[in-house]
């Protein structure tokens, strides 16, 4: 069964484009995330694997960067404990203004959704409060 994950909508106290070109490498979003949940961080440009308190190991693939809607894409990358999708939405709203929300989109079964799902959520918050509190 499909089961899909959202944040909150951020604020970013920047342009959605100078956010947009940070997230597009995952060797700038580790330094975003914090030591204490988000640990054993490996980073390419395309790729990035790390593990998460209560989560496990996951790793992640950009699938797609769309500049002109300032979305990014992101797909399961290797063994992870389910199949999913990821993205990253960014939308000014005024100068130096612009709006965030993570979305994660997972198949799991009943059983793993149970036990998985408050873990994902509170992953999917975690990272859109990471990248809302930066500087770009």
């Amino acid at each position: 069964m499909e089961v899909k994950f959202e944040s909150a909508i951020k604020v970013v106290r920047s342009m959605a484009q100078s956010a947009f070109e940070r997230l597009s490498d995952f060797r700038n979003i580790g330094k975003m995330l914090p030591v204490d949940r988000v640990s054993d961080w490996q980073a390419t440009s395309d790729t990035c694997r790390f593990k998460v308190e209560k989560l496990g190991e996951i790793g992640l693939r950009v699938v797609e960067r769309d500049l002109l809607s300032h979305t990014i894409k992101y797909s399961a990358d290797g063994t992870n404990m389910f199949n999913f999708y990821m993205w990253v939405q960014l939308k000014d709203v005024a100068p130096y203004d612009a709006r965030l929300r993570v979305t994660v989109k997972a198949e799991m079964n009943p059983m793993v959704k149970m036990m998985a799902g408050p873990h994902v959520q509170r992953f999917v918050d975690m990272l859109a409060d990471a990248i809302a509190m930066q500087t770009y």
